[in-house]
């Protein structure tokens, strides 16, 4: 309000006055008139880091793709946008005028970091030249003057919602891999994207939740309906999307009905007219062509009581939170980010992606009296504003200056675990916060920075079949991790299974949890028989090492902070059983960071095995692990309770474990 004195919080009431900004931050992204998620994204990033308390520029185009490159409506029609627009923005760049490329950067070079949002690889040269102009990354000036932090060196972020796109072309990985060679940081919303980051050269990699953009506004009322369940894919209908594949199971399963709301992309959308012509979905399917504006979004939601999402493949979307922020249950494939915003069998259906079958059934599950609004009443509406602090959290720390030297801190000492006091009367979360107030962190960054590493180890020397959850059933893949560590130069170990279980916890920390200084703080509960930490240690890190005995967690033993870990793990032959594994994780969960890792070994085996876990059991670990915040690591193939049943016919013991599971979860 003019005259108040105090600016308005775009969410409603007043947000605080902030009367010198942290970081003069130029954000440069797509916004209005532009459509799309990520044009959203981009106005809402601006928007929340002036909340912040940041100076911020959003810099967009003016005209962003030729035709050839999007051949659909590039603008929201009728000029309503789907987020309330950031009032700084310059629409200073034009995809036909690179001495635009050139000028914007040059006014940039007083800026502390320009975050940059990558949509598809042919802008990269656009983005060259700006970040050229500006002086920035790692290979302009901003690389020579960063140690003094002298003027035109802003620090370089880029935001990638795909490092490569759904249909790739000759030329894309070239083209990313020179943006992230120059850049400083890129920030990414999948553990598989921040894999293919790291392959493309880029220097430090952070992996968050994408956070809600929700266009549409608030729910409407949801008239009454009763019959069979209204299934609803929205958005652009694109080939890895899977509109087809749901229209084909759905002419197999009589009863549910399907809209189809958004604009038609080439062949895609020409097969999607044609399966609504078949026989079996006549009176059942609605196509309706065209970009769905934000003012029709929430009426268009309501009428429906399912929302589709059977894509083939999938990095991060926000349209399963779009769904549950409007009461809907959600149908989904299990790829990208839907596996952890979908609850399976609870408030929707998790299908592998591709698979008709397990569509077809989905279909029939969902047609049975009453399941639908079974699964619809058990949604929760999506934390609207959680995820955004812990997107401006890690945005804001890769941004954030690093000196050339480590700054002098008091000397801190690791508490010897043979001679720390016992903790606190009623330990627990609360009462350890409440008491512990002694970090890790600078010790560990102390022996991280007079350490040397005795073995060269990227992520390029770790195939793929080493997983960070996975499955041991079979004695030669202990022998075979145990001679490929071997392979590699890292330390002997006698123990094949123990190998085993700390190679792949290594590679968890190495692809996931390593920025390229080898500075990630980890706990290591495995005892000394374990080799993990000596794994690490020769590889650069600095990990503390603990031989905890009863019940005792790391957390109290060490008085460290909520939030300050990367990561902990707890291995074989020190590693966890049924008994213990909720109280695990329930200390991790607020012990570690976001984005950090708990790496654990479980027996499993028949429920007469003294604290071995059955495919059951596992599958409730996982439930409660994603209420904890956790998200699974590494399940390549989406199916450990399965390979858990197929090494349980190998064993004809009843009272012991047949095998080692290795689970890696990523806070959230």
């Amino acid at each position: 309000m003019a005259g108040s004195g105090e600016p308005v919080d775009r969410r409603g009431g007043t947000a605080p006055v902030t009367p010198i900004a942290a970081l003069k931050v130029a954000v440069v992204g797509p916004t209005h008139p532009y459509k799309g998620g990520v044009a959203a994204h981009t106005t809402s990033l601006a928007h929340e880091l002036a909340e912040a308390g940041h100076d911020v520029t959003l810099v967009s185009w003016s005209h962003l793709y030729p035709s050839k490159l999007y051949p659909g409506e590039q603008a929201v029609p009728g000029g309503a946008p789907d987020v309330e627009p950031f009032p700084r923005t310059v629409r200073a760049l034009s995809w036909a005028r690179p001495d635009t490329w050139v000028r914007t950067g040059r006014r940039l070079r007083g800026f502390d970091v320009v975050v940059v949002v990558h949509v598809i690889p042919a802008v990269v040269p656009a983005h060259l030249a700006l970040l050229r102009a500006a002086g920035a990354g790692r290979r302009g000036v901003g690389a020579a003057l960063r140690a003094g932090r002298g003027s035109g060196s802003p620090r370089t972020v880029v935001i990638a919602h795909n490092v490569l796109p759904h249909e790739s072309h000759l030329g894309d990985r070239e083209l990313m891999q020179q943006l992230f060679e120059r850049v400083d940081a890129v920030l990414v919303h999948s553990d598989e994207q921040a894999r293919l980051a790291y392959e493309l050269h880029a220097p430090r990699v952070s992996v968050t939740d994408l956070p809600p953009h929700l266009p549409g506004g608030a729910p409407v009322e949801r008239p009454a309906h009763e019959g069979a369940p209204r299934l609803l894919a929205l958005g652009m209908v694109r080939d890895y999307k899977g509109v087809d594949l749901l229209m084909e199971a759905l002419a197999k399963v009589p009863g549910p009905t399907l809209t189809v709301a958004g604009e038609m992309w080439g062949s895609s959308g020409e097969r999607v007219r044609e399966l609504a012509r078949d026989p079996r979905l006549r009176g059942r399917v609605e196509v309706h062509g065209g970009y769905v504006p934000a003012d029709r979004l929430a009426p268009l939601l309501a009428s429906h009581d399912v929302l589709a999402l059977t894509y083939r493949s999938a990095t991060a979307s926000q349209n399963a939170l779009l769904g549950r922020h409007h009461g809907l249950a959600v149908l989904a494939s299990d790829v990208g980010t839907f596996g952890s915003q979908v609850r399976d069998g609870v408030d929707g259906l998790l299908v592998p992606p591709g698979d008709e079958d397990a569509l077809v059934k989905a279909l029939e599950r969902l047609s049975e009296p009453g399941y639908a609004d079974e699964l619809r009443a058990r949604v929760r509406p999506p934390d609207l504003s959680g995820p955004w602090a812990n997107y401006l959290g890690t945005l804001e720390a890769l941004a954030a200056v690093e000196p050339a030297t480590l700054p002098d801190e008091p000397d801190e000492v690791v508490p010897d675990v043979g001679t720390a006091p016992n903790p606190p009367a009623g330990s627990g979360p609360a009462a350890v916060v409440g008491h512990l107030r002694h970090r890790v962190t600078s010790a560990v960054r102390g022996l991280v920075a007079a350490s040397r590493p005795e073995v060269e180890l990227g992520r390029g020397d770790l195939p793929e079949w080493i997983r960070a959850s996975d499955i041991l059933a079979d004695g030669h893949d202990a022998d075979e991790a145990k001679a490929f560590a071997k392979r590699l130069g890292l330390p002997r170990c006698g123990d094949s299974i123990a190998a085993w279980a700390a190679l792949g916890a290594l590679a968890a920390i190495v692809r996931v949890r390593d920025d390229g200084r080898r500075s990630a703080v980890i706990v290591d509960e495995s005892g000394t028989r374990s080799p993990l930490s000596r794994w690490a240690r020769s590889i650069g890190f600095a990990p503390v090492e603990l031989e905890l005995t009863g019940h005792r967690s790391s957390v109290e033993v060490l008085d460290v902070d909520t939030a300050s870990l990367d990561v902990i793990v707890r291995l074989h032959p020190g590693g966890c059983d049924a008994d213990d594994i909720d109280e695990a994780m329930s200390q991790a969960s607020w012990a570690l960071k976001s984005g950090g890792l708990l790496c654990v070994t479980l027996p499993i085996g028949p429920s007469s095995a003294e604290g071995a876990l059955g495919p059951a059991d596992v599958r409730g670990v996982l439930a409660r692990s994603h209420d904890l915040g956790f998200v699974l690591v590494g399940d390549l193939d989406g199916d450990i309770t399965g390979r858990m049943r197929e090494a349980s016919g190998t064993s004809t013991r009843t009272d012991t474990a047949y095998g080692l599971l290795r689970l890696t979860l990523r806070r959230r």
